[in-house]
């Protein structure tokens, strides 16, 4: 059983030893050598995969059973080519790694398509045309790029000045993905933030959608987001969003985890963003959950059996670093570590920047605790520990 992960980013490190635990022979490709997830693959290929005729060839040659795509650069024509040829299955599904690099495509699809609801939103291709929007739509004005993952090249627009710098942000998160068009979005005045992760498998009476506890999540000043699990919401509340999760779930079809990103307001529930892919709000489940997102990924991937059962809350931070500040591992202090994890029923993974990219995570501060509260304020103290490491 052969899977070929494409993208070997730090969180892929994860997904590759969730495979690996179920018997899965694992071959991690990405552009660069000395990728994350090569150090604990079975196997690591260097490829452009942005190039179509490189990844399919790559294909052709590992020829595996599945094709997972784990990163925000990806050539579709390849994974498209390999589907069409009936031996591989390209998980989560052509389509859904099609949308999850478009997020114009997605909004339409959840807005126009599916009717869910959503903050009043436009879309911009040059600074004047994101003039315009802005003068039309008022401030504050959310503006983000119509690729990547979410909260990455994100601004928060309260004036007229602030049109071309959020512009010149959001374009640049692109990275090796050049594009020139942002969404703009009206501030929604909301209770809070959730993800709720939606795994979809195949079962014996066909497709399944298993909803895991919401994911409260912000991000924080100096380059953190805090999730914890779970997030309280009242009846109504939780049961429309897992009517958005499941309509555009079904939607996009394949199996996998979804990270569905919603804005909550009392009851009122409005569709955001969608991850076909664990990412960062989910990294919490490494201490909550009997089964992470990672190991809900994997086995959905490859059709067995999942649960989505919460053992404990918790709560995690991950920080991130600019080019600077994360260019090479730090040298861990042992005894800020141990300062760390004397904290109660706590727990850390500490990152290293590999790919170049402007916005690295540089480590993850995990607690569980008998309830959220104490579960937040025990990974506050790590945290705190942690970002002496990084900046002494």
């Amino acid at each position: 059983m052969r899977v070929m992960l494409v993208g070997s980013g730090e969180l892929s490190r994860e997904l590759v030893l969730a495979f690996q635990r179920l018997g899965a022979e694992v071959v991690a490709v990405d552009r660069y050598a000395d990728a994350p997830a090569h150090d604990v693959a079975d196997e690591a290929l260097v490829v452009k995969i942005t190039d179509p005729e490189e990844l399919t060839a790559a294909i052709a040659r590992v020829e595996p059973a599945y094709v997972v795509v784990d990163t925000n650069a990806v050539a579709i024509d390849a994974l498209r080519a390999a589907a069409d040829g009936g031996t591989t299955q390209v998980v989560p599904g052509v389509y859904a790694t099609q949308l999850s690099l478009d997020r114009e495509g997605m909004r339409r699809l959840a807005a126009d398509e599916l009717g869910l609801p959503t903050a009043p939103f436009w879309f911009a291709g040059s600074v004047e045309e994101l003039t315009a929007v802005a003068e039309h739509a008022g401030f504050p004005l959310v503006v983000k790029p119509v690729i990547g993952v979410p909260g990455q090249g994100q601004s928060v627009l309260l004036r007229p000045e602030d049109v071309e710098p959020a512009w010149q942000r959001a374009v640049a998160a692109g990275g090796r993905v050049p594009h020139n068009r942002v969404l703009a979005e009206t501030v929604v005045e909301i209770d809070y933030a959730v993800t709720l992760l939606t795994v979809r498998t195949d079962g014996p009476a066909g497709p399944a959608l298993h909803f895991c506890e919401p994911i409260g999540h912000r991000q924080l000043d100096g380059g953190v987001l805090e999730s914890w699990q779970p997030q309280e919401m009242t009846v109504a509340a939780l049961g429309a969003a897992k009517s958005v999760a499941a309509r555009i779930v079904r939607a996009l079809g394949g199996r996998g985890v979804f990270g569905v990103e919603l804005l909550v307001r009392g009851d009122e529930v409005y569709f955001s963003d969608v991850s076909v892919r664990p990412y960062d709000s989910g990294l919490v489940t490494l201490r909550t959950q009997r089964l992470s997102e990672f190991e809900l990924h994997a086995r959905a991937v490859l059709g067995l059996p999942v649960d989505t059962i919460m053992i404990s809350p918790g709560a995690a931070e991950v920080t991130y670093g600019g080019a600077d500040e994360s260019a090479n591992t730090p040298e861990i202090n042992p005894v800020l570590l141990a300062e760390a994890l004397v904290v109660p029923e706590s727990d850390v993974r500490l990152l290293g920047r590999h790919d170049g990219s402007a916005r690295s995570r540089l480590g993850v501060a995990l607690a569980t605790g008998s309830d959220v509260t104490t579960a937040r304020d025990r990974v506050r103290q790590v945290s705190a520990v942690l970002h002496r490491v990084w900046q002494p």
